[in-house]
């Protein structure tokens, strides 16, 4: 697939899944970049700002198998990635597979399940496959994970560790409509006459292979690979930071810039790709330090600082190498 065709398909997308999250686009914008990446979203925001609607569109769109998994108190693990019953006709054990076992999966409240059931997506999220009983299954490709998380509600929660947040390449907030979008949203409503709405799907999943495999074609130059480096490490000396951007998250930064150039139609990175990617690939990975949280000192400001503060590669160095 070529990168005009891919920019023409994400826009596409984009356009069905805005039919029903209106007011959204660049959230959206940075979802579909995930999964073009090969990556997973967690989505951090209120109750009802349509995180499970937009994971569910997504996958129409996308012409994608879609598994719901709502996390609970009592969720084992076995009821994510299924187990082996007794066939009792044929007298032998069976695989019956859980919902994990589809292309987009959307982990519903996913800090209310126990650490031991967060920890069953630990391995499908990392390696596209899962163990049970000794044997190792693999995952349909292509293969994403939406979680969604309530910021308020921390009564009977279990916070994810930092490892598993390590796991999603960016994290994103939503955030409440304007007045106009929310009012449009009115208006589509009565207009469509239902509640429920079956988006048509925009390709299928050997065509999202495709794209991501187009994605992979995108060139860096040099420079520009340094300034991701020196974003991360800015984070890891900043003074509100304990712990900064790992190399995982600076290899987060290089998939999300490459990404967002092909939704550009462009085969080259530019600096505004790397700015546009910081937050929603940095922020989730760092931790203020413990006397600084009274004062309210949120991840995202501490990246958009350090994006603020390093110097970008002058222009001239990397567009005559990127031509």
């Amino acid at each position: 697939m070529t990168l005009n065709e891919l920019a023409e398909r994400s826009q596409a997308v984009l356009d069905q899944v805005e039919r029903l999250v209106v007011g959204k686009s660049e959230p959206l914008r940075l979802v579909l970049m995930a999964v073009l990446a090969g990556g997973h979203v967690l989505l951090e925001d209120y109750p009802g700002l349509a995180k499970t609607l937009a994971a569910r569109s997504f996958a129409q769109a996308l012409g994608l198998s879609f598994k719901r998994i709502q996390f609970t108190p009592d969720l084992l693990p076995t009821d994510i990635l299924g187990t082996y019953v007794l066939h009792r006709e044929r007298g032998e054990f069976e695989l019956r597979r859980g919902p994990i076992f589809a292309q987009l999966i959307l982990a519903d409240e996913i800090n209310r399940a126990t650490p031991r059931t967060q920890s069953a997506l630990l391995e499908a999220m990392q390696e596209r496959q899962v163990s049970l009983e000794g044997q190792t299954l693999m995952l349909p490709q292509p293969f994403a994970v939406v979680a969604t998380q309530n910021p308020i509600e921390y009564e009977g929660t279990f916070p994810l560790p930092e490892a598993q947040i390590d796991r999603f390449l960016i994290r994103v907030r939503l955030g409440y409509p304007g007045t106009e979008a929310e009012v449009e949203m009115l208006e589509r409503r009565i207009a469509r006459r239902v509640e429920q709405v079956t988006l048509e799907p925009v390709c299928d999943a050997d065509e999202l292979l495709s794209m991501q495999a187009a994605v992979e074609d995108v060139r860096v130059d040099r420079d520009l690979l340094q300034y991701m480096t020196q974003l991360s490490e800015a984070t890891r000396e900043h003074a509100s930071v304990e712990v900064g951007a790992s190399p995982r998250g600076t290899l987060a930064l290089l998939s999300l810039s490459r990404a967002r150039a092909a939704m550009e139609a462009r085969d080259y990175v530019i600096p505004d790709d790397i700015k546009q990617a910081a937050v929603p690939a940095l922020a989730h990975r760092l931790i203020i330090r413990p006397e600084l949280w009274q004062r309210e000192i949120k991840p995202e400001e501490v990246v958009a600082r350090v994006v603020d503060s390093v110097a970008v590669p002058k222009a001239e160095r990397w567009t005559a190498r990127a031509g």
